[in-house]
């Protein structure tokens, strides 16, 4: 896990400018920078390095064959298999993952993307020519502009090129880009199809597609954790990974964060942790530790939406506490609810051809919300989150099945995610505890205590006057704050990125088919309140 820049077909590039505006990402990887210059003087890529894998050899850029080079964010866990069945006559100068990318390219050219099973972004330069891509669901982030000049800027956040360019916009994800071809959708999956759709949901196929989804993120040269909730998609992350680590005699590390032990997440999360064996860590905070963040929180998050904010500020909390323990990696449990349809707002689906859309829709707009938050909340802290939900082959798994085995009904004994639950519920050998598995979705900002959101549109309302509000569209019409904390949050990006461009990047996570807007599962009317909760 890295940052990455690209600038091409700049005249007069000034190295050291660039590398100036590659430590806006620093945070991205303190361990190591690099860079490289194309053979014509105007072109060069730079690269933050955080050491997972390979911590000796994998300094980037990475040099092909020939004048080939590389930058790269993300792992790819297949590249051994890839180097023993398409490069098996490479001799590679590193041990680590990256290199693999370099040099298929350099045999089969831009068609490679397909190849790769994994989590990325890289840019490839040779000479006067570069290619750009993005994995298929934008796990990690990436942007692209061009300056007046018609240079062309590529990199892993915002913060770095937002003010280098005409109009800064996110790189589409399952994309590849080229000068001469411009962007080239390569991930092309059926189940982006709501009508193929159909196939029967075969319970011990998706429970074996997602342990070893998760067994792949388990690649590392350095320790590993997880992130545990105590929902059902962390606490299943994380018991496949206690058993999986157990076998080789390893221990796991688990981390919650909750206003206090009582907590409806820290609760569970400790539960869970019990049963799992692993060693935990029940981090707590104060709506004043979060709210003293939020400022920062935001540069590094580079969005004004509002549930994401929610939820990242204890998450980019738990994350400095993690790092400070001397772990590098942590998995976690996003995508499970846009694959399954968890929110608690998919009961109001109107028809299973709805639902089905809506998880199709959801999942294609991951990197603007789940991902987007996954990744800068944890990486503000050089901290990498992998998400075995995401998995390429999981996806093709549990996209593909029939909408009727999915959406959830009450007046039928369904909740949300059911079939994942009985993909789990194993009576010999439990993954969870029982209550766990079938516990209701509670979203990860309301879990760490009511109090945390109650607390925070409290303290928005008297930041914001209502006089601010009647003029928001015309201070704001792009994606205009319709609440005073949507205003807030909106004054915070804007000191930091001030651009129309900038603003056009993000976008709002509104509850489909529900009275109101608000992203809070407990605005649901089918929200269970936990008693305990704070």
């Amino acid at each position: 896990m890295c940052g990455i820049l690209g600038i091409f077909d700049k005249k007069e590039l000034d190295t050291q400018h660039v590398l100036g505006l590659s430590k806006r990402m620093k945070h991205r990887g303190p361990d190591e920078q690099g860079f490289q210059l194309n053979t014509q003087g105007d072109g060069m890529i730079t690269h933050e390095r955080l050491s997972i894998v390979d911590l000796n050899t994998g300094k980037q850029p990475i040099k092909g064959t020939n004048t080939t080079y590389l930058v790269h964010n993300g792992e790819i866990y297949n590249h051994i298999d890839l180097k023993q069945t398409h490069c098996p006559d490479v001799l590679f100068r590193t041990k680590g993952d990256s290199e693999i990318i370099v040099h298929l390219f350099e045999k089969y050219g831009e068609d490679i993307c397909g190849l790769l099973d994994g989590d990325f972004a890289f840019m490839v330069m040779k000479e006067d020519y570069f290619m750009v891509a993005r994995d298929p669901i934008g796990i990690k982030p990436l942007y692209y502009g061009q300056d007046t000049d018609g240079a062309y800027y590529f990199a892993s956040e915002l913060k770095v090129i937002e003010d280098q360019v005409m109009d800064v916009t996110p790189f589409p994800p399952g994309h590849y880009f080229t000068k001469e071809k411009g962007f080239v959708k390569y991930y092309q999956p059926l189940w982006q199809d709501y009508a193929v759709c159909k196939e029967k949901g075969d319970l011990k196929r998706l429970q074996d597609t997602l342990v070893h989804a998760t067994k792949k993120r388990l690649m590392s040269d350095v320790p590993i954790g997880v992130l545990l909730s105590g929902g059902l998609d962390s606490s299943l992350i994380a018991s496949i990974t206690a058993r999986l680590l157990a076998a080789e005699g390893k221990e796991l590390h688990s981390f919650s964060i909750g206003i206090d032990a009582s907590a409806p997440d820290s609760l569970a999360a400790k539960e869970v942790a019990d049963f799992i064996g692993t060693t935990h860590h029940s981090v707590h905070f104060t709506v004043e530790e979060g709210l003293e963040v939020i400022h920062q929180l935001i540069w590094h998050l580079e969005t004004y939406d509002v549930t994401s904010i929610r939820a990242s500020t204890p998450m980019y909390l738990l994350s400095k506490y993690i790092r400070e323990q001397g772990i590098k990696v942590v998995l976690s449990g996003e995508g499970s609810d846009e694959i399954f349809g968890g929110y608690l707002y998919f009961h109001q689906a109107p028809s299973e051809e709805e639902f089905q859309k809506e998880t199709i829709d959801r999942v294609g707009r991951l990197s603007t919300a789940d991902c987007l938050r996954a990744d800068k909340s944890t990486m503000a802290c050089a901290l990498e989150a992998r998400v075995p939900f995401l998995d390429r082959d999981f996806l093709d798994v549990a996209m593909a099945i029939d909408p009727s085995e999915k959406r959830p009904n009450r007046s039928e004994g369904k909740i949300e995610k059911h079939i994942l639950r009985k993909a789990f519920d194993d009576k010999e050998t439990p993954w969870l505890p029982a209550h766990i598995l079938w516990r209701q979705k509670e979203q990860f900002s309301d879990g760490v205590g009511y109090s945390w959101i109650d607390f925070l549109i409290a303290h928005c309302e008297q930041q914001v006057s209502d006089a601010e509000m009647l003029l928001a569209d015309i201070k704001y019409p792009i994606n205009t704050p319709t609440t005073k904390e949507a205003y807030y949050m909106r004054e915070i990006f804007h000191t930091h990125f001030p651009s129309d461009g900038a603003a056009k990047t993000v976008s709002k996570w509104i509850p489909k088919w529900q009275a109101n807007s608000d992203p809070s599962g407990r605005a649901s009317h089918l929200h269970e309140k936990t008693v305990s909760a704070v």
